[in-house]
Parts: C-alpha cells; sequence; structure tokens
C-alpha cells in the first residue's frame, strides 16, 4: 500500500514535509580537464542510522513498525537496528551504539535509562511516561472510549462496565473517560476493583476468577468494555464460566483489533482499532526532524482511532419494545439498501409522529438521522479497507449520487471523502 501527500489527523500538529537535500547541478568542465569537475562534485550523503526498541509481539506495535517503515519508504532511507524482545524489555545494546536517532517504546525506568544515556533524539511511543522531556506520539485514548462507550450505547444497553489493567497508564485513561462519556449521557458504570496484589503475581486462574466474580455482578443486560483485546478475551472467558449469554446479556468490546485474537475468541470480538501505522509514521517523521537539528515541543501527539470493527461479541439490541428493536435493527441491516423513513415505518404499527417520538427517547437521534449514520459508517469502513472509487463507495453505502455523499460525508465528517480516505492511509 503506497501512500502519498498523507497529512495528519487535525488533533496534531501539521505535518513537515522533510525535503531530500536537492543537489547543485556540478558546474561545466573547464579545459582543465576531468580532474576540476571532480573537485566539485558533492560527496554522497551518509544514511542516518535509527535504533527501534520496539517490541513485534503484537499488533499494535506491529502497526508501530509498518508506519514507520512506510515513512522511510517515501523518504531518505535509514540503516535500521531492530531486534526481538518483548515488551518492557531492555535491550542492553543501546548503550555504546553508534547512530543518529531512537523511537523507543519507553516503558520503564531501564530503557528510559538506556535512552536517556544515549544522548540521541529519541521519540517515545509509550504511555508510561517515563522520560517527559521528549516529543510523545500516542493514540488518543479519550476518543477510544468514546467510540466503545457510543458503539455500545447505540446497541440500546443502559448498564456499563469498564474492565481495565490499572498498572498501565493508557488503561486508566480509557476508564475516566469511559466513565465520563456514561456519566455525560446519564449513566454509571461499573468499574473492575483493583486486584489487592500486583497484576503480575495474579495467575491467570486467579484473575479469571476475579472477573468472572464481577461481571456476574454486573446488572443485565450490560456492556463491557475492556482496555484492550487480551482483557475482552478474559471477560469473554469469565462470561463462559458464569453461564451469561454474550452478546444478549454482557456485550464486549475490546482495544487494538488484533485479528487474530478478535477472531479466535467465542464470540469473536468487537474491537476499536487504533491507527497504529499513522502513530509510526507520525514518529518517524518527528525524528527525521529531531535528526535535521530542529527543536521539537515536548508535546504529545494524540491520533485518533480508525474506528470500531464490530463482531458478533456486541451484536444485539438491548431494546424492551419489539417494535422499536425491530425497527432499529431493520435500519441497520437495511439502510445501505437506500431505504427512507416510510420503508422502516412498514415495519411497526404506529404513526409517524409516534414513531419519530419513541425513537428519538430512545436512541437520541431521528429515524432519519440513524439511516444516514449507520450509511456513513459503512462509508468510512469502505473508504479505509478498500480501494474502491468513491462513486462505487457512495453506490455500496446506499447514497444514489456521489456528490450528494460527499456534502453529507462533509458536513458529518468535517472533511471530504477524499481526505478522509488520504488521513487513513489509502
Amino acid at each position: 500500500m503506497t501512500r502519498t501527500n498523507r497529512t495528519d489527523p487535525p488533533t496534531t500538529t501539521a505535518r513537515a514535509t522533510t525535503t531530500p537535500p536537492t543537489a547543485t547541478a556540478p558546474a561545466r568542465p573547464s579545459r582543465g580537464g576531468q580532474a576540476a569537475a571532480a573537485q566539485i562534485t558533492p560527496p554522497a550523503r551518509r544514511r542516518r542510522r535509527v535504533a527501534l526498541i520496539i517490541e513485534t509481539s503484537n499488533e499494535y506495535a506491529r502497526g508501530l513498525l509498518h508506519g514507520i517503515r512506510t515513512y522511510i519508504r517515501e523518504h531518505e532511507s535509514w540503516d535500521i537496528d531492530l531486534d526481538e524482545h518483548r515488551r518492557g524489555e531492555a535491550t542492553h545494546w543501546l548503550r555504546g551504539w553508534k547512530g543518529d536517532g531512537v523511537i523507543a517504546r519507553i516503558e520503564n525506568a531501564r530503557i528510559a535509562a538506556e535512552v536517556i544515556d544515549s544522548g540521541l533524539p529519541c521519540v517515545d511511543l509509550s504511555a508510561a511516561r517515563e522520560v517527559p522531556g521528549i516529543p510523545w506520539v500516542e493514540t488518543d485514548d479519550a476518543e477510544i472510549a468514546r467510540l466503545a462507550f457510543d458503539h455500545l450505547k447505540e446497541r440500546g444497553l443502559r448498564h456499563f462496565g469498564f474492565c481495565g489493567a490499572p498498572q498501565f497508564n493508557w488503561s486508566n485513561w480509557r476508564r475516566d473517560a469511559f466513565a465520563r462519556c456514561a456519566k455525560a449521557a446519564g449513566f454509571d458504570v461499573s468499574l473492575f476493583p483493583e486486584p489487592t496484589r500486583p497484576a503480575k503475581h495474579l495467575t491467570h486462574e486467579r484473575e479469571l476468577e476475579a472477573i468472572t466474580a464481577w461481571v456476574k455482578s454486573l446488572p443485565k443486560p450490560c456492556g463491557v468494555m475492556a482496555c484492550y483485546d487480551l482483557r475482552g478475551r478474559q471477560v469473554l472467558g469469565a462470561c463462559k464460566l458464569a453461564d451469561l449469554a454474550v452478546p444478549d446479556e454482557v456485550a464486549v468490546i475490546g482495544v487494538d483489533n488484533d485479528e487474530l485474537l478478535c477472531d479466535l475468541s467465542d464470540p469473536p470480538l468487537t474491537s476499536v482499532a487504533p491507527d497504529s501505522d499513522l502513530t509510526g509514521y507520525k514518529a518517524a517523521e518527528l525524528l527525521d526532524r529531531m535528526m535535521a537539528g530542529e527543536k521539537i515541543a515536548r508535546t504529545a501527539h494524540l491520533l485518533k482511532p480508525l474506528g470500531v470493527v464490530a463482531r458478533l461479541s456486541t451484536d444485539t439490541l438491548a431494546i424492551a419494545d419489539p417494535e422499536m428493536s425491530n425497527a432499529v435493527r431493520f435500519i441497520r441491516e437495511h439502510a445501505c439498501d437506500g431505504i427512507n423513513v416510510s420503508d422502516v415505518l412498514r415495519e411497526v404499527s404506529m404513526s409517524r409522529r409516534v414513531f419519530e417520538t419513541a425513537f428519538r427517547k430512545l436512541l437520541g437521534r431521528r429515524p432519519h438521522e440513524e439511516i444516514v449514520r449507520t450509511r456513513l459508517q459503512r462509508v468510512k469502513e469502505l473508504l479505509t479497507q478498500t480501494d474502491l472509487p468513491l462513486y462505487a463507495v457512495a453506490e455500496r453505502a446506499g447514497f444514489k449520487h456521489v456528490e450528494y455523499m460527499s456534502v453529507v460525508f462533509k458536513k458529518k465528517v468535517g472533511m471530504p471523502p477524499s481526505e478522509y480516505r488520504e488521513r487513513r492511509g489509502r
């Protein structure tokens, strides 16, 4: 996949264009011969050497590496030093390493000490913030939590839970943002209680027992956000042990969209997909500027997630009124078939006024707005997951005219479809 003319999301600073140095055309040789021409030929520029302290063991980290690779392909090539190690494992080889810059997941004090001792320009890709004095590129955890909450709420759920891993900053930030979203909507959140012993001292079975006891205590039906996909799999396992039906009694959503982990779950796990590719790309762009001598502000660069990848673990509609449940399901199944509100009314036995009032009370928007929202969600999926031309995207999403789709998309999303696709790397 080739990325061209890429720009950053609105929440980040604009990407500065890193222009390769322009070679000066050699002067015409004088009659003195070739020796004079050779003297003015500029020397070949040395390739920069960059260390990547990033694990390769999980989907998010591999996405970071993909983004760095894309940046290198689009700009001057680097010599890369990367070894295989676990998350948070110190490298030991960075001390004494002769290079030009570092991109690292600085997860603990040991890695921080290695990076600081190197004295090299560095960009941090970890939420641990062990070295606050350097540029930091991370996912927008508040936006991840908002997407997860909205996804569960749109299923008609009114009870919510969050299952986190308190040893990680990003988990706590997602927890707090999820709770704020619920409070703003008038709901409470049940939080998985922090263990009395450090998580690293708990066996897998003891941790699973604690999660099982917690999910049993939740009011049903309930929507649970897990801080990441591995935790989401544990919640699904706890539901199975507690004999709770997923998604009818407990709907579960994770984060990272690790396809293997999600698809190997039972049922397959819905997940928020972060833009780890763009995160890695941004980190490489910042380091390139730093290695060129530019001073980069010590600020956070937070990148918005790509969206929710829905799977069976949240495929539910917790709506008590069967007619309203059928109406919502009809919209979500047929919105991209070009339906309108009149088509939905044929599925219910109530007047348009009564139906629209009840619908708005249930979901907070009118039926037409739900149809448009569902179509736009499909547009986003097609823009980021396919290379279909815009007219084909419009057709598959239920819009009769690509021009109308573009107008609606820009009004609701804040940018044209073409720009949205470009920012998401296609």
